[in-house]
């Protein structure tokens, strides 16, 4: 923000405007339904953070904050996605057994410069899957926890993401009707989320994304997955790109 005088009035206004404008189709705020989530513990009981836990907990929290203040510092939107959407949906929290961090991102969003800003903060690159206009993903770790950056595409009447299999270079679409995006609390942290929460939970997890589950299997599990071909074995170098 910064200091204006408007008529003799003292003011504080955008320190960018237009990208103040921009911001305020999104400007939609939703909480996570805490009585969902005490229901959700009391049928299924809130899990004992052992020592494994409390440091994946801890480490998620400053892994989603740390990709929180490079993506804003570059002007990259992104929202909370997959597991890490679910925990905050259904439990207020995260999964703690879910050993990663899953956000999501607009492909037109994307820039050359996220990858060395990711990499200048201490991220490791993991791997590199896909192409600008197809499949596009990325895996960073920080110690011991992963992030997934799935980039998002938009067709005429739906939204989807890619996956590729590394081993037989398959290629998989996860269908999602369209969303816009809200902002939301979560680990004390203003993140965005999709503001048709349910409906995004519901294409990736079914309608028993109420039910816990600790056996996943992304080739599999989500009932938007679809097969999408295979990568050509001359394109595979590109776009199969796997570091550690």
């Amino acid at each position: 923000m910064i200091k204006v005088k408007i008529d003799g009035l003292k003011l504080r206004a955008p320190s960018y405007p237009l990208s103040f404008l921009e911001q305020v189709s999104e400007s939609r705020f939703i909480l996570c339904n805490q009585s969902q989530a005490d229901d959700f513990y009391m049928k299924n009981g809130k899990p004992k953070l052992i020592n494994t836990a409390k440091q994946f907990y801890s480490s998620a929290k400053e892994l989603l904050s740390l990709t929180r203040h490079i993506l804003d510092e570059i002007g990259i939107r992104f929202w909370i996605s997959s597991g890490t959407c679910l925990g905050w949906f259904r439990q207020c929290d995260l999964i703690v057994y879910s050993k990663d961090v899953d956000i999501g991102i607009w492909i037109k969003d994307y820039n050359a410069r996220m990858i060395p800003a990711m990499q200048n903060a201490g991220l490791t690159l993991i791997h590199r899957f896909g192409k600008m206009n197809d499949s596009f993903e990325l895996s960073f770790s920080s110690g011991d926890v992963k992030l997934d950056v799935f980039f998002f595409y938009e067709e005429h009447n739906y939204m989807w993401n890619g996956g590729t299999q590394a081993r037989t270079g398959k290629k998989f679409k996860y269908l999602f009707p369209k969303f816009k995006l809200c902002w939301t609390l979560f680990l004390g942290l203003k993140v965005r989320v999709p503001c048709e929460t349910i409906t995004y939970i519901e294409a990736n997890y079914g309608k028993n994304w109420y039910q816990p589950v600790t056996s996943w299997d992304w080739k599999k599990s989500p009932p938007n997955i679809r097969e999408n071909g295979e990568w050509p074995e001359a394109e595979r170098a590109e776009v199969i790109q796997i570091y550690f």
